[in-house]
């Protein structure tokens, strides 16, 4: 019968050997610098071509994937990267992806608006809401709303009323079939009034009135009354903005409800 070697068997030189591997791991740890995070760069996205071979046939599906891949990319292993620091470039392109993967989606528009329109950087917000305002050229009656919400956030959060204006009068030359609400239509007459452009304004509502298009009773007492204030602003009795007045609607996500109209009796 073998008997087992104890540890006093074993040589002396297989200790030390062994003492110095111990001894040479712990140092190479020890010198080798502390992990550190860092951020990768935002890759350009696939090519339209490739991405819809890519999906077989669920292009829908792909693209809220990419969504997600994109609206998670700021969250990297152990490190957060700021939206501001992403290369917007490569954003817009990714978000163009999307909507060519599903045009009947609105979370692109809704991450323009709400995530990377949101940045406190003046030049890469109003890339978003070109962005915003270029898509809904290609679809008025699916994205109006997103247009409606870019007015507001030039209006008061660019505090650049001009751009406002553009936008809102895309929304007001949207062609009869885009279903654009009539307050949406309405918005850059309101526009013209914030701008101390009270001549316009009234041009414009008159013109509204006398057109015949409007059915609302209370649409109608509301603009009545708006174009009465502005007549009484040349008499000098002052009168408030009425864009403050527009508010959010609770059906849609960054959709906006017309101008609460006066709840006084028609006459």
């Amino acid at each position: 019968m073998v008997e087992p070697r104890t540890r006093a068997r074993v040589p002396w030189i297989v200790w030390t050997l062994l003492g110095l591997a111990v001894l040479v791991q712990v140092g190479l740890r020890a010198s080798q610098p502390a992990p550190v995070a860092r951020a990768s760069a935002l890759a350009a996205p696939p090519r339209l071509a490739f991405a819809r071979a890519a999906s077989l046939g669920e292009e829908r599906v792909l693209g809220q994937w990419l969504a997600l891949y994109l609206q998670a990319f700021d969250n990297q292993p152990g490190i957060s990267v700021p939206f501001m620091s992403l290369d917007y470039a490569r954003v817009e392109l990714w978000l163009d992806l999307l909507l060519a993967l599903d045009p009947a989606g609105s979370y692109p528009l809704l991450m323009a608006a709400h995530l990377y329109g949101q940045v406190p950087d003046a030049t890469r917000t109003r890339r978003m809401l070109e962005f915003i305002h270029r898509h809904y050229l290609v679809d008025p009656p699916g994205r109006w709303r997103w247009l409606a919400h870019a007015v507001v956030i030039a209006r008061h959060r660019l505090q650049d009323p001009r751009l406002a204006l553009h936008y809102a009068q895309s929304l007001a030359e949207a062609p009869d079939g885009a279903r654009t609400p009539g307050w949406a239509r309405q918005m850059h007459i309101f526009l013209h009034e914030d701008l101390g452009e009270a001549d316009t304004a009234k041009l414009l509502l008159g013109g509204l009135l006398a057109s015949g298009t409007l059915s609302d009773p209370k649409e109608i007492h509301f603009l009545m009354s708006r174009l009465q204030a502005l007549q009484a602003v040349e008499n000098g009795v002052k009168n408030p903005s009425s864009l403050s007045t527009v508010r959010r609607s609770p059906g849609a996500p960054g959709a906006l409800q017309a101008p609460i109209a006066p709840q006084a009796p028609l006459n």
